[in-house]
């Protein structure tokens, strides 16, 4: 007992003389630290006063902290910033799914205001913004240079006044003008319907209602389509989605996966690290599903593209998604403003990070867009066949029924062609989904 005792001393002891070995400069340097950070917290403080003081024309000091408060975050990542209590109060009635504006979403990239996606049916959309545009000027007043929150700000106004904004797209030669009537924008986070014997779900948002909705609209298509036998397939459509809350985006992942990891979050500490796994249950009980993407798919809508997309639990179509794969966390702060903070970064369940890359698509599909003004030539559809020709025979082999259900057939196949004139990737995925189901189960 005696010399493990001893031992410890000894032991304590030598730690002692060990760490104040290293210490003196460590203390040094952390002293040294926090000095020049008072020094620097004066510096702001000696400029505030001569601001307050000397500027030209008084100044409105809230006004002035707050603008070096969202400096210091806008500093950081273009994800990062102070919400004012009015933008706070705003935010938090857009995750109910109405707000007030023009239903874009839009982020910042050197010094620009890009659209990473217009919302399905709001005024943006109806205008013909895109995602991909870079917005110069509102009502003929520039906004280079400005902070993401400021361009926002001036986008603002009451529901029913017009909005001129100046676009700059890839393709086009020259800026032009969108003009955009603001309105109020209810969003329906999901809406289904089903194109021939395919559900689709297109999902716009991910707010509150995301996974209610979802859920809620694949049951009555399934319901409506006479069972789950009747139909081959789901596609989730998740292109021009922003993306929104993280808890829906795994959710919806959920939906689709009986088990596994859906997504992981890392922040700066390991142990501040989180894991999302999936519980049992699938709501497309095992259908096939084809998600589509585009630039426009960002955050939530890239987590659950890559949770599917490891799984091999869908195909993924369409062209690279935005590329956000970071996690914002919204923190209260006094005054009832709020920080909206960068605090972890989230990994597909393979462990790959796509922060600037994106998911790429499993089958690379391209929209095809047409140029403004283009005159539609008129394609003559009708050709002449046998059945056409006076006199010609009918058809013996066949009953009424084999008849209606060919003539049927033909009906589906002149509206899947249809639909490729006014979707093309959509009609892609569903024919993939067609394919599969004609190869038969064991394919």
């Amino acid at each position: 007992m005696k010399k493990f005792l001893m031992a410890a001393a000894g032991g304590t002891l030598a730690g002692i003389l060990a760490t104040g070995y290293v210490a003196g400069p460590l203390l040094a340097q952390e002293g040294s630290r926090e000095a020049t950070v008072y020094e620097q917290l004066d510096l702001f403080g000696d400029i505030f006063e001569r601001i307050r003081a000397q500027y030209v024309e008084e100044v409105d000091e809230k006004e002035l902290i707050e603008a070096a408060i969202g400096g210091m975050l806008s500093s950081l990542d273009p994800h990062s910033s102070y919400l004012s209590p009015e933008d706070a109060s705003d935010m938090r009635v857009q995750t109910r799914g109405e707000f007030g504006g023009l239903g874009i979403e839009v982020t910042q990239e050197e010094g620009f205001v890009k659209v990473v996606s217009p919302m399905d049916g709001t005024p943006a959309d109806e205008a013909g913004v895109e995602a991909g545009d870079f917005v110069t000027h509102v009502d003929g007043e520039s906004i280079l240079g400005l902070s993401l929150d400021e361009a926002v700000e001036m986008m603002r106004g009451p529901v029913g006044s017009e909005i001129i904004i100046t676009v700059v797209r890839e393709g086009e030669a020259e800026p032009f003008d969108i003009s955009i009537i603001r309105d109020t924008i209810k969003l329906t986070a999901v809406r289904a319907r089903t194109e021939g014997s395919t559900a689709v779900l297109r999902v716009t948002t991910f707010n509150d209602q995301t996974y209610a909705n979802l859920r809620d609209g694949l049951e009555k298509q399934i319901e409506e389509a006479g069972g789950v036998d009747a139909i081959n397939g789901i596609v989730l459509d998740l292109r021009n989605n922003p993306g929104g809350l993280l808890n829906q985006a795994i959710k919806v992942s959920d939906a689709f996966l009986e088990s596994g990891e859906i997504v992981s979050t890392r922040g700066r500490n390991p142990e501040d690290g989180e894991r999302f796994n999936a519980a049992a249950g699938d709501l497309a009980q095992g259908k096939p599903i084809v998600v589509l993407i585009n630039g426009g798919s960002a955050s939530a809508s890239e987590i659950v593209a890559g949770a599917l997309q490891d799984h091999r639990r869908a195909i993924i179509v369409g062209t690279k998604s935005f590329g956000k794969g970071s996690v914002q966390t919204v923190m209260p702060m006094r005054g009832n403003g709020a920080m909206r903070l960068t605090t972890a970064r989230y990994y597909t369940p393979s462990g790959r990070s796509i922060q600037s890359l994106g998911v790429s698509p499993d089958i690379i599909v391209e929209q095809p867009r047409r140029a403004p003004n283009e005159e539609e030539e008129e394609e003559d559809r009708s050709t002449r066949s046998e059945a056409d020709l006076r006199g010609s025979l009918n058809n013996d082999s066949l009953s009424e029924d084999e008849i209606r259900q060919i003539e049927e057939d033909r009906a589906k196949a002149e509206a899947a062609a249809d639909l490729r004139e006014q979707d093309y990737q959509l009609a892609y995925a569903i024919d993939i989904l067609t394919g599969l189901t004609a190869l038969g189960p064991n394919n």
